[in-house]
């Protein structure tokens, strides 16, 4: 069983979506997807530099593209499973059938300027720890102020916070932790920092047009499927100020059966954390159009059913 997967925040890098647009009719779709949210994709995902993309405003629209795009150069697919970190449940939304692509791009245009709006009030940001037991780093973070705004599962956990909590931790880490990595995002997405963007959310999502998922939608909330359109958007919704659970999600995997996992672009990191996490299970992340030819041979042989 297939499982498709879209990463998150913090997955983007300079020049990243400059192979994907030389594919046939990558570089239009970019263009209409721009015209539609006002905002020039092909400029930030080819030509800007890091501190640009770094703008959640910017990242979030072009991380949803980049998936949208590298899942339609695999051809027709049937997974068993979608899932998303993050903004990324927004591309999955799309997977599954129940957001169409321009709908989508236009909600993730409205999340990233709310949550833009919401990163300015308070200087905010996200750590990465790695290593350590979360039954004893979870207590540490949250008497330092922390929210432990990703539980990724194969430990690791993401911490978010005002930038003095963050510095605190770096002098204090808990026990077991071996490094403590800033992440690039401009906020401390997940947490109640976000609180102000969930209503501009809500209010956009209330224009949508939805339809039940056509394949198996596990949430991010708490790793559980979910079986209606409106319920998927109500999750999308109340996601940007509550924790990721992408451990939970991992869980669902396996007791789906998983026996594949593909990550659309830019992948890598939820492929990292399945190796560690989902043993046996095969992987691959497609960072590049090079990397089609392995993903293809992936779903041939875990959808052949």
């Amino acid at each position: 069983m297939l499982v498709l997967v879209a990463p998150g925040q913090g997955a983007q890098t300079p020049g990243f979506l400059t192979p994907w647009l030389e594919l046939p009719g990558a570089a239009d779709r970019i263009a209409a997807w721009s015209d539609a949210i006002g905002l020039d994709l092909a400029h930030y995902g080819t030509k800007a530099d890091a501190d640009e993309i770094r703008d959640t405003a910017v990242a979030q629209p072009l991380l949803v593209a980049a998936g949208l795009l590298s899942a339609a150069a695999l051809g027709d697919l049937a997974p068993g499973a979608v899932a998303g970190h993050s903004v990324g449940e927004i591309t999955a939304a799309a997977f599954a059938g129940v957001l169409d692509d321009t709908a989508a791009l236009r909600l993730v245009r409205t999340r990233g300027l709310a949550m833009a709006e919401a990163a300015a009030i308070t200087e905010t940001g996200m750590s990465a720890l790695l290593g350590g037991d979360p039954e004893v780093t979870v207590p540490h973070l949250e008497k330092l102020g922390l929210t432990p705004a990703n539980v990724n599962g194969a430990g690791q956990i993401v911490a978010a916070g005002t930038l003095e909590q963050l510095a605190a931790l770096e002098a204090d880490k808990p026990e077991g932790v071996r490094r403590v990595v800033p992440l690039k995002v401009a906020g401390a997405f997940h947490t109640h920092h976000m609180a102000p963007a969930v209503a501009k959310l809500e209010a956009a999502a209330g224009e949508l047009t939805v339809a039940d998922p056509s394949v198996t939608y596990v949430s991010n909330k708490d790793g559980r499927t979910v079986a209606t359109g409106a319920e998927v958007v109500s999750r999308l919704v109340g996601q940007v100020a509550n924790p990721v659970r992408w451990d939970l999600c991992m869980e669902t995997f396996k007791a789906l059966g998983a026996t594949a996992l593909i990550e659309v672009c830019p992948g890598g990191t939820l492929t990292g954390l399945a190796k560690r996490a989902l043993p046996g299970v095969a992987t691959v992340a497609l960072k590049t159009p090079d990397d089609l030819e392995a993903a293809r041979t992936l779903v041939a042989e875990h959808t052949a059913a």
